[in-house]
């Protein structure tokens, strides 16, 4: 596909999502033509799912279910919205990817990282990103961010206990370590101007 694929990975307030739009922002003015869109969601089908998966009152959802659902998601939003936009030979920046189920589901509920990962590379028929962008803060810190932001939508996952965030982290950077020619670590506890340039200055390396 002539067009460049790029994820944004982190955990919860990493501030991926700001730093996002304001990328979008800076690359359109260059004369890129950007598509920024984001898991779960990104289309009708898609952004249904999200609201299930999110959904405080499911509690009780089955971690396989989980898994399921995000892969289901996933391979909605990858057909109707992220290839159509890479034949077009658009640069797409996507909010979460196959790391966040591999780190997510894959560890942090135990299903196995193995498992999710072929999972997905079913769903995705083997579609990876070009490069992605791992937003490295202390869950701690995140968490911080996303309880004192209060217009910032606060779901199911936002709820795990501190130890479940722990695991997520972790399975972060054994991702990195996993993928290192693909993957690169971000300081996303600095200032949002600071991120804001490291991620401009990696994502130059590849468009």
């Amino acid at each position: 596909m002539p067009g460049v694929f790029i994820t944004f990975e982190g955990g919860e307030g990493s501030g991926k999502t700001t730093i996002a739009a304001l990328i979008k922002e800076a690359l359109d003015k260059e004369g890129y033509q950007v598509t920024l869109t984001r898991e779960p969601g990104g289309v009708e089908i898609a952004e249904k799912i999200r609201d299930i998966i999110h959904n405080v009152q499911y509690t009780n959802m089955d971690r396989k279910t989980e898994a399921l659902l995000y892969a289901a998601s996933r391979r909605q939003h990858l057909v109707e919205k992220v290839i159509p936009a890479l034949d077009r030979g658009e640069i797409v920046i996507c909010d979460r990817f196959v790391d966040s189920s591999m780190v997510y589901q894959g560890i942090a509920r135990g299903i196995g990282m193995k498992e999710v990962y072929e999972m997905n590379l079913f769903a995705t028929e083997n579609i990876l990103p070009k490069r992605t962008i791992f937003f490295d803060i202390k869950p701690e810190d995140g968490l911080e961010r996303v309880y004192a932001n209060k217009d910032r939508e606060v779901n199911r996952l936002d709820l795990e206990k501190i130890d479940f965030h722990k695991n997520v982290y972790q399975g972060y950077l054994s991702i990195c370590d996993m993928f290192p020619e693909r993957i690169v670590k971000i300081d996303a506890s600095q200032n949002i101007e600071g991120v804001f340039q490291q991620v401009l200055e990696r994502i130059r390396d590849v468009i």
